[in-house]
């Protein structure tokens, strides 16, 4: 947990003390997350605490986190998930503000395009209860990231890791999109090929988080 939470904040994802990772308890007691009040890169063994799916602290000192629901809801509507990761990434909040859907215009959107990535609009204020937790999962269905649309990201992944890797994954993407348009935009007279294929014209391919690697896309 600390281990994500730093290379989270290395890549520029911190913001204060908002934004939080989490894993899947192996005894399916509930969800292990970043205490309140703490930076991502501040984040110790200390300073994490087992929640449960009601909101109870299980084991662990200290404030718990308010947006506890993004990542219980999310644990119980996917069984497939080992780790979700919620921040405010500043690409992807600027790209998804600006209406545009992601396209395979890097390497790294490729890992989640196709299919678009779903944009959760309920709200765009802080996810404390458990029925926005529940509708933010329903919105995620089974992709690998969602657009919190400004407000921040949420990616998954099988293991706290892979998560980690998919918020890191997915901000790039964002940055590189937004350059892209910002190139075509200066230059005006250039044609931009491809800059938003179709699924049909688009990879079939994703690289894996782990190994640098292609597999299916789904």
């Amino acid at each position: 947990m600390a281990t994500s939470s730093q290379v989270l904040a290395a890549a520029g994802q911190g913001d204060l003390i908002w934004g939080h990772s989490s894993a899947r308890d192996p005894d399916g007691r509930g969800v292990w997350i970043k205490a309140a009040e703490w930076g991502m890169e501040e984040v110790t063994a200390d300073r994490v605490h087992l929640v449960d799916d009601q909101g109870a602290v299980v084991e662990g000192e200290g404030a718990r986190h308010s947006e506890y629901p993004i990542h219980t809801e999310i644990m119980a509507a996917r069984p497939d998930v080992g780790g979700v990761v919620h921040t405010h990434a500043p690409h992807a909040v600027a790209l998804a503000a600006t209406g545009q859907s992601l396209r395979p215009v890097s390497h790294a959107a490729t890992y989640f395009f196709p299919p678009e990535v779903p944009r959760f609009t309920r709200t765009a204020d802080l996810v404390l209860t458990r029925e926005l937790g529940r509708s933010l999962a329903l919105t995620l269905g089974d992709a690998r990231a969602v657009f919190l649309v400004n407000h921040g990201l949420v990616a998954v992944g099988r293991t706290l890791e892979a998560a980690t890797v998919a918020a890191i994954l997915l901000d790039r993407a964002c940055a590189q999109q937004l350059r892209t348009h910002a190139g075509a935009a200066a230059h005006p007279g250039r044609r931009t090929r491809n800059l938003c294929p179709s699924a049909s014209t688009s990879t079939t391919t994703r690289p894996s988080p782990r190994s640098g690697t292609t597999s299916s896309a789904a």
